[in-house]
């Protein structure tokens, strides 16, 4: 292609437009032309990013890997421009950009832009509008995509969550109506049965000393095992068959033989066997129905976590928040990844800490990306140690873990956009600057101390 027919598709180039012709056609003499085909690169993941790119023809798709899945941030078409531009930072690209369908590149080498800044004012101002126009889209994309990352995290998390209580009730419920089918033959033999009031009382006394104490679920299970045998002994040798399930239920309620005996010498002795059936199936029908009661009650906090991460029931303004509240429902938020790592947990906040002026939402983003960060540089079993504490007008918390820590030389990294730790498509650099900012609109103050084993983010609040 001819520099004069470069020229006039410069002149026609909408981002271009207020250029004059005089620098168009100093960028069209000292560019070189590059021909794609469908499937080539035209910059990968780590390589240098040199050149200014002006396309002239064709089509460009650009993505990076996070989490494993491609994911795409932009395009390149007729007339956009990319790469690297006047004032630009960028060094290494951040993603892969290969062509759709031929296409045809204009492309400036960066050792040329002292020159062009010093002689090509107007072009250089336009590329410098350009540059700033496309930070701001990019780091609203990769806000966004940050967002939707926790999001998904938390979603994966919050499923297996409500996963396992939903199972227990469902699991529960096909149990007890399994179970209360049964019921009619028992009440049969027990309404039969001839007993005084008194006796009535003396059993009735037994089974609800023993419904209030509850099931006793922490016993060892050797001597959980030697009880149900004795249990069992007991009542094969007063001619009872298929005793080990109720041996097994008077066991997890405290039932001993003394217990046993009791209850035979207040009925006759042909009653004892309905009457124990009776009790037997009393104590499942509530264990049953307790289990079915905390997985509902699993879920209504789980529901409850939710409704207070997401802050649904209010605005977005500012209000007096409880730092403590905002960190309890994240964690549960975040609780299937701390299982599933076996990582500690304390949480060590004073319950007369001052609330702070805050936005809630705002905040949970804050925790989120605080612990999350923990979390993934903690290894297996490792601890989370959350405190916080009043000084003077300020409140802070730390987040503490021990993991191996962040090298001394990328401290002062950290905070920066698109910076990351993590490996190449695990995160998006974005978190601790989200964080700093959000902290930065509520006049804090986040800071950061690291060494092996000990890892401190601390985050500072005014008392309002």
């Amino acid at each position: 292609m001819e520099p004069t027919s470069i020229v006039q598709q410069l002149i026609r180039n909408e981002n271009l437009q207020g250029v004059p012709a005089t620098q168009l056609q100093w960028l069209a003499e000292h560019c070189e032309l590059r021909d794609l085909q469908a499937g080539d690169h035209l910059f990968r993941s780590g390589e240098p990013i040199d050149y200014l790119l002006v396309m002239l023809k064709g089509h460009v798709r650009m993505f990076m890997m996070q989490g494993g899945q491609q994911r795409e941030f932009g395009q390149m078409e007729k007339d956009d421009i990319g790469g690297v531009l006047p004032y630009s930072r960028m060094a290494i690209a951040t993603g892969d950009a290969v062509a759709t369908e031929p296409a045809t590149v204009l492309m400036l080498h960066r050792d040329r832009f002292p020159e062009m800044i010093q002689t090509q004012h107007e072009l250089t101002e336009t590329l410098v509008h350009r540059m700033l126009n496309r930070v701001r889209d990019f780091t609203k994309f990769q806000q966004q995509n940050e967002k939707m990352i926790s999001l998904g995290k938390l979603s994966a998390g919050l499923s297996h969550e409500l996963n396992n209580p939903a199972a227990a009730i469902v699991r529960g419920a096909s149990a007890l109506k399994k179970h209360l089918s049964n019921v009619p033959e028992k009440f049969k033999q027990v309404i039969s049965m001839r007993l005084t009031p008194a006796q009535v009382d003396q059993v009735n006394d037994v089974l609800f000393a023993k419904l209030e104490k509850g099931a006793e679920t922490d016993l060892p299970m050797m001597q959980k095992t030697a009880r149900e045998d004795e249990l069992a002994d007991w009542l094969e040798a007063h001619g009872m068959k298929e005793v080990y399930e109720m041996a097994e239920t008077f066991t997890e309620y405290g039932f001993t033989t003394g217990d046993l005996d009791f209850v035979r010498t207040q009925v006759s002795g042909e009653f004892t066997e309905p009457v124990l059936r009776w009790l037997e199936n009393v104590l499942t029908t509530e264990k049953m129905v307790n289990e079915i009661q905390e997985a509902s009650n699993r879920i209504a906090t789980l529901i409850d976590a939710v409704k207070s991460y997401s802050h649904m029931d209010g605005g977005g303004d500012k209000r007096q928040v409880t730092l403590r509240d905002g960190i309890q429902s994240t964690l549960t938020m975040l609780h299937f990844k701390l299982k599933t790592k076996h990582i500690a947990v304390t949480v060590a906040m004073p319950d007369d800490l001052p609330k702070v002026n805050a936005n809630p939402g705002e905040m949970n983003q804050v925790w989120t990306n605080l612990i999350d960060n923990a979390i993934d540089a903690l290894e297996d079993g490792g601890q989370l140690r959350i405190e916080a504490r009043h000084e003077r007008e300020f409140v802070i918390t730390d987040i503490i873990d021990n993991g191996s820590g962040i090298p001394a030389e990328r401290l002062d990294l950290i905070f920066d956009p698109f910076f990351t730790t993590k490996e190449i498509g695990k995160g998006t650099g974005l978190g601790l600057d989200i964080v700093q900012r959000i902290i930065q609109q509520h006049n804090g103050k986040v800071s950061v101390e690291s060494q092996p084993g000990r890892t401190v983010l601390s985050v500072c609040l005014p008392v309002e």
